[in-house]
C-alpha cells in the first residue's frame, strides 16, 4: 500500500518570486512485509531515509529520523547545524529503543533543502549510504549525491565498472548509516536555485528497477510531480518491487512562466555550475 504527498508553494529566492510543487510516495512493494523507508516532503525540507537491521529495527531507524528531522522543518531552522542536531538525536532515539538492538540497525538519508545565509540563498543536497538526489537541469539528468558503499569505493578505484556494479555480491552493503552504533555527518552538495530544476530524491528501491535513463525518461514525460511520482512508481514495481520504494520530485517553476519546469527553455544555466562541498565526520 502506498503513502503519497503532493503539495505547491510560492516562496520568493533572491527577490525572485518561484512556485515550488512536488509529491512523494512510500510503497512496500512486491516482495516486502514491512515498508522500512520513510519520507518527508515540506517546504522547505525534502528527505527519504531507507532503513535496515532486524524485522523492526530498520522501520524504527528510518522513522525516528524523519520525525526528528521533520521537527526542525515545522521550527523553521532548518540548517546544517539544525540537521546534524536533530541527527544526534535521531541516533540517541534509536540506541534507546528496546527493539531496535542489533548493531546493523540503522538507516540511510538523502534529500535536498532550501539553505539561506549571508550569500545568495541554494539548494543543499544532503546524503547518508546509497540512497540518492538526481537532478533534471537543462534537460540532462546527473546524480547529485555520490553513495556511501563498497561498490562505489570500487569504482572509484577503478576495480569494477558501473555495469558490474550492478551485479556484484556486495552491492547492497553501505560504509555510512545513521545508527545506534555511531553517528556519521552528511556529505554536502550546493546547488544554485534555478526555475525548470528538478529534483528526484529516492531509496535504492526504485534506483534498482529503474536505470538513470528510465527517471530522465519518467520525469521529461509527466510535467506535474505527482503524475512523474505514479509513473516512477508503477515502472519500479512492474519492474520486480524487490524492495522498499520511495520517492520525492521537486519542481521548481517562475510563477509568471509556464507551470512546465521541464522545458529546457526554463533552465538557463549549465549541469557544470553544481558545485560540490563536503562536510565529512571521520569514520
Amino acid at each position: 500500500m502506498s503513502d503519497t504527498t503532493t503539495s505547491t508553494r510560492s516562496v520568493t529566492v533572491a527577490q525572485r518570486p518561484l512556485l515550488l510543487s512536488w509529491a512523494g510516495v512510500t510503497d512496500v512493494g512486491r516482495r516486502r512485509e514491512t515498508n522500512q523507508d520513510a519520507f518527508f516532503a515540506e517546504y522547505p525540507l525534502f528527505i527519504v531515509a531507507d532503513g535496515m537491521g532486524g524485522h523492526a529495527g530498520g522501520e524504527i531507524a528510518s522513522r525516528s529520523t524523519v520525525t526528528r528531522l521533520q521537527a526542525v522543518a515545522t521550527s523553521g531552522s532548518v540548517g546544517r547545524a539544525s540537521i546534524e542536531g536533530a541527527l544526534e538525536l535521531a541516533v540517541a532515539d534509536i540506541a534507546d529503543h528496546p527493539e531496535a538492538t542489533d548493531e546493523g540497525t540503522g538507516t540511510t538519508l538523502t534529500g535536498v533543502f532550501l539553505e539561506f545565509d549571508e550569500e545568495e540563498p541554494h539548494w543543499a543536497a544532503l546524503n547518508i549510504g546509497d540512497s540518492r538526489v538526481y537532478l533534471l537541469r537543462d534537460d540532462r539528468l546527473i546524480q547529485v549525491t555520490t553513495d556511501h558503499s563498497v561498490v562505489q569505493e570500487l569504482i572509484a578505484a577503478g576495480k569494477i565498472s558501473p555495469e558490474e556494479a550492478e551485479g556484484h555480491p556486495y552491492s547492497n552493503v553501505i560504509t555510512r548509516a545513521v545508527g545506534a552504533s555511531e553517528l556519521t555527518a552528511p556529505d554536502y552538495v550546493t546547488i544554485d536555485v534555478r526555475a525548470g530544476d528538478r529534483f528526484v530524491i529516492c531509496s535504492d528501491g526504485l534506483t534498482k528497477e529503474l536505470t538513470d535513463y528510465g527517471i530522465q525518461h519518467f520525469l521529461r514525460a509527466n510535467a506535474d510531480p505527482a503524475a512523474a511520482v505514479d509513473a516512477m512508481l508503477a515502472a519500479a514495481l512492474e519492474n520486480g518491487g524487490r524492495d522498499n520504494v520511495t520517492l520525492v520530485v521537486v519542481q521548481v517553476s517562475d510563477e509568471s512562466s509556464s507551470t512546465d519546469s521541464s522545458s529546457s527553455d526554463a533552465a538557463t544555466a549549465a549541469v557544470d555550475d553544481v558545485s560540490s562541498t563536503e562536510d565529512r565526520q571521520s569514520d
